[in-house]
């Protein structure tokens, strides 16, 4: 299967291809979504499914297909969700095509910031996502620094090193001076999803000359 960008060998694969033996349920039970071909593929009703593993910094990667909708509007398009440490979403949506795109569409961090352009593809066609991801942390003055999140879409800068405001609605909690897991959202709609890698960052680089 060729994918927009094969994972790098120090890459941790959240999907393997197969099933979903390192995803679960937010409650801790079986992740129900489909997988067949290396595509998972959402199961409505069956909820949001996250990585058994949690992260604190890092670098994301995943791609995915928006199901062909043309009688739905806004939120009933194609809806999804990234929750980057299950805290902060960033959303999935059809969003082709919508000039200038809003706080709620395809690449928004959700009713925070909206995508600063609309990288958009039409439907059934394969998309990705790219993350930088700076935890939220303890700073010198002993105040907490929100977390911040550089994000490209199909090649597109999105978001420019955005610091959030706090949790996004859907969190699973507002624990955010803790590592936390990668959620994918179930809104009802047959989105389909693949090639999900990540690469662990340090939380800073060498004082050492």
């Amino acid at each position: 299967m060729d994918y927009i960008m094969a994972p790098p060998s120090n890459a941790v694969i959240l999907f393997n291809g197969k099933d979903l033996s390192n995803w679960q349920t937010r409650s801790g039970g079986t992740a129900g979504w489909e997988v067949k071909d290396g595509i998972i593929t959402v199961v409505p009703g069956t909820g949001d499914i996250m990585t058994k593993e949690t992260f604190t910094d890092f670098y994301l990667h995943l791609e995915w297909m928006e199901p062909d909708m043309p009688d739905a509007k806004g939120q009933a398009k194609g809806n999804s969700g990234v929750y980057l440490q299950g805290r902060y979403e960033i959303q999935v949506l059809d969003s082709y095509g919508i000039e200038p795109p809003g706080k709620g569409d395809c690449g928004a961090i959700y009713n925070q910031y909206a995508p600063l352009v609309n990288a958009c593809k039409p439907p059934l066609q394969w998309q990705a996502y790219d993350f930088i991801f700076r935890s939220a942390r303890t700073g010198a003055d002993g105040k907490i620094e929100n977390a911040r999140i550089t994000a490209c879409q199909n090649g597109m800068v999105i978001h420019n090193n955005v610091i959030v405001d706090g949790v996004t609605g859907g969190a699973i909690n507002d624990k955010v001076l803790e590592p936390g897991p990668i959620l994918l959202q179930d809104h009802g709609n047959l989105i389909k999803y693949r090639n999900i890698w990540i690469i662990p960052l340090p939380l800073k680089g060498s004082d050492k000359y």
